[in-house]
Parts: C-alpha cells; sequence; structure tokens
C-alpha cells in the first residue's frame, strides 16, 4: 500500500512582512520534499497573500487576535484539524499558545524554537542562532542540526491580473497601454512613527518624478488614508492615486506589481515589493536593515547606522528623528535615476 504523500502544518506569523519572509520557508520545504503539501494556519487578512504562494496548499484562516490566548478556539482548531494526518507542524511564532493548536492537533513533530518554554507543546525543539528573520524560518524546515550550503530562496509572490481590481475602482488604466511608470509610496508602517521616513520627503520625490511624466500611486491601511492625503496636500496634486485603505493585501499585491519602482519604509509593504521584485528604496530608521532586510536584488537600502539606532521604539527617545530626517529626498531621487540609467525601470 502506498502511503499518503507528507503534509506539514506550518503556524504563520501575525505580520505582513514576516509572513512574506515565510515563504522561504515554504519554497526550502517543497525543495527538499517536492511531494509535500503545505498548509498554513494564519490570521484572516493573510488569506489573498498565501494565495500569492505557489507552494501553499492551503490557507487555514483564523479570526485570533494578536496577543489573544484564545484558548478553547484554539483546542477546537487544534481538534479540527486531526483528520488532516499531518506529519508535522513548523511553528514559526515564538509565543506558549501559539504551540497549543498543534499539540491538540495531535500532529507527531512539533518543530519550533524554544520561546516561552513550550516543552511538551514542542517536541522538536531547535536553539535560535540565525540573525535574519527568513533564515531562521527557513533553518526550521531542515532536520535538526543539519547545515545546507545552498542559498535560502527569496521570496517571490505570484500576482494575478490587476486590471479586475482597477475596473472596481473606477480606475481607466491598462498595464499594456500605458507608457508612464508608476512610482508606489508606501509611507505607513504599523509599528510607529519611528520607522516613517518624513510625509514632505515623500512628497519632494514624488512632486518632481510627477514632473518627469511619472504616475503616483500610493499604497497603505486605512489608517494610512491621512498620509496619503498629506502627502498630496504637501505636493499640491490632487492627481495621485491614494490607495490606502481602499485595497486588500493581496490586491495592493496585484497593484504593486504594476509599479516601475517602489518607495518605502520598513513595513509589510515594503517586503512585498521585494517579493514581487520590483525597483525598490527602503528606508530604514529605528529598525535593523540586518536583521529583516528587503529580500531582492532590486532593493537599495537607505540606514545611516547612528549610534542610538536601531532603538526598536515606536516613537523616537531623543525626538528628533534624525535616523529618518537625514536621509534626504535629493538621495532617493539620485537613486531612482540610477535604476533608469540601468534600465531597471
Amino acid at each position: 500500500m502506498n502511503s499518503k504523500p507528507p503534509a506539514i502544518l506550518v503556524v504563520g506569523p501575525s505580520w505582513v512582512g514576516d509572513m512574506v519572509m515565510a515563504q522561504s520557508l515554504f519554497k526550502v520545504l517543497k525543495r527538499e520534499q517536492p511531494d509535500v503539501s503545505i498548509d498554513v494556519l494564519a490570521p484572516t487578512w493573510s488569506e489573498g497573500l498565501l494565495k500569492r504562494m505557489p507552494e501553499v496548499r492551503n490557507p487555514i484562516p483564523h479570526n485570533l487576535k494578536h496577543g489573544e490566548f484564545g484558548g478553547q478556539q484554539r483546542r477546537r482548531i487544534g481538534e479540527s484539524l486531526r483528520s488532516q494526518h499531518y506529519q508535522q507542524a513548523i511553528v514559526l511564532t515564538n509565543s506558549w499558545k501559539s504551540a497549543l493548536i498543534p499539540f491538540w492537533a495531535k500532529i507527531p513533530q512539533r518543530t519550533g524554537y524554544k520561546g516561552e518554554m513550550r516543552y511538551g507543546l514542542l517536541n522538536d525543539i531547535r536553539p535560535l542562532k540565525q540573525h535574519q528573520t527568513f533564515e531562521q524560518y527557513v533553518a526550521l524546515g531542515l532536520p535538526k542540526g543539519e547545515v545546507r550550503q545552498q542559498r535560502s530562496p527569496h521570496p517571490r509572490l505570484s500576482p494575478k491580473r490587476a486590471e479586475p481590481i482597477l475596473q472596481n475602482l473606477n480606475l481607466n488604466f491598462s498595464a499594456s497601454k500605458s507608457k508612464q511608470p508608476i512610482l508606489a509610496l508606501c509611507p505607513g508602517a504599523e509599528f510607529g512613527p519611528a520607522k516613517c521616513w518624513p510625509l514632505e520627503y515623500y512628497a519632494a520625490v514624488a512632486k518632481q518624478k510627477q514632473a518627469e511624466g511619472w504616475e503616483i500611486w500610493i499604497f497603505g491601511s486605512e489608517n494610512d488614508k491621512p498620509l496619503g492625503e498629506e502627502i498630496q496636500a504637501l505636493a499640491g496634486a490632487d492627481n495621485y492615486l491614494n490607495l490606502c485603505g481602499k485595497t486588500t493585501i493581496e490586491q495592493a499585491v496585484d497593484l504593486l506589481a504594476l509599479s516601475s519602482a517602489a518607495i518605502s519604509n520598513d513595513s509589510g509593504l515594503m517586503h512585498v515589493v521585494a517579493a514581487l521584485d520590483k525597483p525598490l528604496i527602503a528606508l530604514y530608521g529605528s529598525s535593523n536593515p540586518s536583521k529583516t532586510p528587503p529580500l531582492s536584488g532590486h532593493a537599495r537600502i537607505l540606514s545611516l547606522g547612528l549610534k542610538c539606532s536601531p532603538c526598536y521604539q515606536r516613537t523616537c527617545p531623543k525626538k528628533h528623528l534624525k535616523c529618518l530626517r537625514d536621509i534626504k529626498p535629493e538621495w532617493v531621487l539620485e537613486i531612482l535615476k540610477s535604476y533608469e540609467i540601468e534600465g531597471s525601470i
């Protein structure tokens, strides 16, 4: 009798950027076990994003909030997954509660980092050694103690046609007909303003590029909508396309795939742009670019490396935000011009 093909449950992270980086793990699992089926247990918002990752068989959405215990719900989910007969669970988050569902699902091998004293819940506990987040994820997909010489693959999302989205937004645009380059701006960051390049700098770059014939599209969540409006006001332009709050994450993926270049804070959308392999300028302030860099050869990182950074604070403790304010718009414009000279745009 033939045994069933292997199946793995991955307990995914709660943030957009981390979910994008988790695709590196999915790629390694498929590389090592071509017949493996990968299901990902993750927040509801991520379902469309996971559907842009061809390595994933099924997203399994849940509505547990970040930080919520939800013990009874976790138990119900775990018991409902027993019928799937997963051989392994890989838990990407480090909280105690995140390991409960695989335990209640009675998955034989439950892999993850030590985290919050998860002995018993996990039975394949790994020491945390790798520095970059995506490498930490990839290591959990390899046998314990094994180090592979192959380079870890970068995330690469597979967008779908954006025209239906544009039609729903009543926008007259055709990627095949438009000759204007599109500059995508991603001015928000869920973590806080210490990650955000000044809006007047975004406006200065956008104003210059529009004068050169570029279209300006602004991306973000509903919370970022005022940021897009402020950029328009500072630039004195009312014809920028402010998509903040108007798209789901998967729609943002499909629309960003139409962009010619992007400027972004260290945010989830930065990782989305990198996974689309678009020319990208990534701006770092309070966070560490060596920990969570954009995983693309087409990305340029701007980080000043001041003594006070990375501070990992939501707001600047010194009240000056020099780590971002001293990155001038002229530098960004020079990089955009270099992309054009190279022929990347």
